[in-house]
């Protein structure tokens, strides 16, 4: 099944990004985009996310162009089918790291997997207030709140940017094994060469075009 399939997309801000870009997602598989800062990177993630409407070109998500379909439309296929997960975490700073949990999984219709809390290392920490844990104990509640509404894509843009080298291991791990067990997707936009290996396809940016390593 394609999860994700984009056509022809081209896209500029002052001066062209990217050119012609297609490809497609299928249950179960992972995507790494690789590339140097500016190559677009980003830009095609948040595209590819329904978050920025390309210049030329379709995105389509479980058969749907996402840019023809309505705000509310919109809004219920990123609650409920999508997790995106970026650089900045995103977080509800009043509120301690569960409350941020049952948020996103009451928003979804979904619940906690306190097994998911225990294996990214964050059960002990779960119910302090956000602005007292570290980075990293930040970026794993965020990846947990994605987990947990257990979405059919997701998108993650330097993920384990702020973990150290066994806990962005141990991240993957749980990504790879999501997508399997739950017959999902991943698309990972990474600088890390280690984690861009794992994923079922690579592809590298390169002077506004994708181009397809493995």
């Amino acid at each position: 099944m394609i999860l994700l399939k984009a056509t022809n997309l081209s896209h500029r801000f002052d001066y062209p990004l990217f050119e012609n870009i297609s490809l497609e997602l299928h249950a179960g598989e992972s995507i790494a985009i690789v590339g140097v800062s500016g190559s677009g990177k980003s830009t095609l993630l948040h595209i590819l996310s329904s978050l920025l409407k390309p210049n030329r070109g379709e995105v389509e998500l479980f058969g749907r162009n996402i840019y023809a379909l309505d705000e509310s439309s919109l809004v219920s296929l990123r609650r409920h089918d999508l997790g995106l997960i970026y650089q900045s975490h995103y977080l509800f700073k009043g509120f301690s790291g569960y409350e941020n949990l049952e948020v996103a999984a009451i928003l979804a219709g979904e619940t906690i997997d306190t097994e998911l809390l225990k294996n990214l290392g964050i059960d002990n920490v779960i119910h302090q207030k956000v602005t007292e844990l570290s980075g990293g104990q930040q970026q794993r509640v965020s990846i947990a709140r994605i987990l947990s509404k257990k979405p059919r894509l997701i998108f993650a843009d330097e993920p384990t940017g702020n973990l150290d080298h066994a806990t962005a291991t141990e991240v993957i791990n749980l990504f790879m094994r999501y997508v399997q067990d739950h017959q999902a997707g991943l698309l990972l936009v990474t600088h890390d060469e280690t984690l861009a290996a794992r994923c079922d396809h690579r592809y590298k940016m390169v002077e506004g075009y994708l181009v397809k390593e493995h």
